[in-house]
């Protein structure tokens, strides 16, 4: 490396995790869990093709349909 330069690299490196480090917000479990169950459950609807092309005319029958899914993979569990 010309210059150095690895150094440079690494000591870049190294300020930048310790200023990351710092400047993380506490992690809550609880939050990450709930986060995580709205996040699987939004995928899981996503697989419903009626949902995810948006062939329904009406925010009525769109929302039955988000409906149908949610009881179906609420009782799949």
């Amino acid at each position: 490396m010309v210059g150095g330069s690895a150094r440079g690299r690494s000591a870049t490196r190294r300020v930048w995790s310790w200023w990351r480090v710092r400047c993380l917000p506490a992690f809550d479990r609880e939050a990450y869990k709930q986060c995580n169950t709205v996040e699987r459950c939004i995928n899981r609807i996503k697989q419903w093709r009626g949902l995810a092309t948006r062939y329904d005319k009406t925010a009525t029958i769109y929302l039955a349909g988000l409906h149908l899914a949610a009881i179906f993979i609420w009782s799949a569990r």
